[in-house]
């Protein structure tokens, strides 16, 4: 069977909009997306509910490098990063890539695919200047960092939970679509 759709990946830090993680995927869906899941440990083991979340993408949720009888992922047109937390901003702006999604966020970048990150932080994190310099080297890569008055919002710290129900998911898809109008049909074979 032949699947004409592109792909969009979409990678998943341990914060607390991974259990929403669903409206993303849905929104993407409706736009005409592939989506393919890609999850931080953190999100796998505190945050993601892995049955639902593979049963809603028909994609087995990536968290760790793929052995030989596993099925490889189809090349990616575009990537979301969402929640993207401080650990994984400022690790991948170093180029730290010690877990699966930190590798593929560094390859994809080389690769210049589109990439989105919508992060989930608070102000005490968002002050800090590690992350500001993060923020900083991946938009000098072309990566599109929604984080300040065009993007996510930092909230207070210990008030997450309280925000979960605002978090933007549509401004990474608003923003996949300036660099994909609609979605870009590849041909791609299905299993």
């Amino acid at each position: 069977m032949t699947d004409t759709r592109a792909v969009l990946y979409v990678i998943v830090c341990g914060a607390g909009p991974a259990s929403r993680i669903g409206t993303l995927v849905s929104l993407a869906q409706d736009d005409g997306w592939d989506v393919c899941p890609i999850a931080t440990p953190s999100a796998v083991h505190h945050f993601l509910d892995i049955p639902a979340l593979e049963t809603l993408t028909g994609h087995r949720v990536r968290s760790d490098y793929r052995t030989a009888d596993d099925e490889p992922l189809p090349r990616a047109d575009a990537i979301v990063v969402a929640p993207a937390t401080y650990n994984t901003i400022n690790k991948w702006a170093a180029g730290i890539s010690d877990t699966y999604a930190l590798n593929m966020l560094a390859e994809l970048t080389g690769l210049g695919v589109p990439i989105v990150v919508l992060p989930f932080v608070n102000t005490a994190l968002a002050a800090n200047r590690a992350f500001t310099r993060g923020v900083d080297e991946l938009r000098a890569a072309g990566i599109t960092v929604l984080h300040g008055p065009e993007g996510f919002q930092p909230h207070p710290p210990r008030t997450g939970s309280s925000v979960l129900d605002r978090y933007p998911w549509h401004l990474a898809l608003d923003a996949i679509r300036q660099h994909h109008p609609s979605p870009p049909s590849n041909p791609r074979t299905s299993t």
